[in-house]
């Protein structure tokens, strides 16, 4: 099966998005009160192969309800109907009655292996309700629990179109090929989602459910598994002296560990000089650019003092493709306050009333003859993610960066952004430290 994280999408399943989303469109004409007239929603496909035949096809489905309905004809059914879930008389009652619904939402997987959501989630990484984010109340458990200090997977799980295809499938004796997952009808509020944009299934709903249904399901590593070492090999050294480091990072690479265990900027760095290696601030694994490490704690220290302070100039360079009807402005400044998606990990959502300030000011440098823009990007905070989202979000350029397979770019092999200028005092000698790398986008 080719990798359901991995996009593009695999040629069958892009194919197969564009049938379902003439129906939808269909749809939409035919029901103009549809609920995607005012927020769109995540479609799915899956590719499947017939054992006996050896015919291909595919299946589709949506997450959630559409227009309040858990089913309607040509989508597949939910792996439960959440409608059927009574409505306890207290919030206590309620968690009650929800959790030993979650205990008996049970998922297969290419072994014939039976779990309920329940056992899937129980030794989860930390998921908080939008509620506890927003409060702050981050804490110390493995995951949601209700008042009983029982733990209870988050909202919605299994829903996603992800898991119903997977099940439906899997229950039907169809072999999986590829999945793809497309949004369709208006752009999202607060996740930044646009129409007919190709999306990589959440982290935190779905993430730890195919986890579990893809186990015996040969899947093929997703193309960035293979390439991480290689990347280290190629990295660029800027600058070095006795105290810091500045490096070219590529496209592709993480700027420190991340859980998975592949190999970062700092761990390479880290081995091959035999002594630590730390990164005074961060790149996003798929942006390129300008990068600067420290070798000692006292100038990690200090380095870290500049960036908190905003003492350090930076610079990117992105190629946009602003939607359809979307004038550019020539330059301007973003302010839209950004918060984790406490679902979906690391993407991030935009909230007025509880995200923590982000701000970028942008120059629109030259439009090419394809449609899109070479724009200059000046972060005034540090946010991750933030100039992602301010260029693709609607309240933003409503222009995403090509190539981002998380905000709803353009296809391409990587994502066109890349920290092309940096400017500091040196921690130690007080010179003035400038550096200057054009992306050559």
């Amino acid at each position: 099966m080719f990798s359901p994280f991995t996009l593009p999408p695999h040629p069958l399943a892009r194919q197969a998005a564009m049938e379902v989303i003439d129906k939808v469109h269909a749809y939409m004409r035919e029901h103009p009160e549809s609920e995607l007239h005012r927020q769109g929603k995540m479609f799915g496909v899956l590719v499947v192969k017939s054992p006996e035949t050896g015919n291909i096809s595919f299946l589709t489905a949506f997450s959630a309800q559409l227009d309040g309905l858990y089913l309607l004809e040509n989508f597949v059914p939910p792996v439960e109907d959440f409608s059927s879930l009574p409505v306890g008389s207290s919030r206590e009652e309620s968690q009650k009655l929800q959790r030993e619904y979650f205990g008996r939402f049970t998922l297969t997987n290419g072994l014939g292996e039976e779990k309920s959501l329940l056992e899937i989630f129980a030794d989860e990484k930390p998921i908080l309700s939008a509620e506890e984010w927003f409060a702050g109340r981050r804490g110390h458990g493995r995951i949601l629990r209700n008042e009983q200090g029982l733990p209870m997977p988050p909202s919605g799980a299994g829903e996603c179109c992800a898991p119903k295809l997977l099940q439906y499938a899997l229950r039907h004796g169809l072999k999986p090929v590829a999945l793809a997952e497309f949004w369709v009808g208006a752009p999202g509020k607060t996740e930044v989602r646009q129409e007919g944009q190709f999306y990589p299934p959440c982290s935190g709903r779905c993430g730890p459910i195919l986890r579990h249904m893809l186990r015996g399901i040969d899947v093929e590593p997703a193309p960035e598994e293979l390439r991480a070492e290689a990347l280290c090999r190629d990295m660029e050294v800027v600058y070095e002296d006795e105290s810091l480091l500045v490096v070219n990072k590529p496209s592709g690479l993480l700027s420190v560990p991340g859980k998975s265990g592949e190999p970062s900027v700092t761990s390479y760095l880290s081995e091959q000089r035999k002594q630590p290696v730390l990164a005074a601030h961060r790149l996003d694994q798929d942006t390129s650019g300008l990068l600067v490490l420290a070798k000692n704690e006292e100038v990690y220290k200090r380095l870290q003092a500049y960036f908190q302070r905003r003492d350090i100039l930076k610079r990117y360079e992105a190629v946009i493709m602003p939607q359809a009807d979307t004038p550019l402005p020539h330059e301007g400044t973003i302010n839209l306050p950004l918060l984790p998606n406490p679902y979906d990990r690391p993407r991030q959502i935009v909230s007025i009333e509880h995200g923590k300030p982000a701000i970028t000011r942008f120059v629109a440098r030259e439009q090419r003859p394809d449609g899109c823009w070479l724009v200059d990007f000046f972060p005034l905070t540090g946010r991750t993610h933030q100039l992602r989202v301010h260029a693709a979000h609607p309240l933003g350029l409503n222009a995403p960066i090509v190539g981002d397979r998380l905000y709803g770019g353009t296809p391409h092999p990587r994502l066109l952004l890349h920290a092309s200028e940096i400017s500091f005092v040196h921690p130690l000698t007080a010179e003035q430290m400038h550096f200057s790398l054009p992306s050559l986008f």
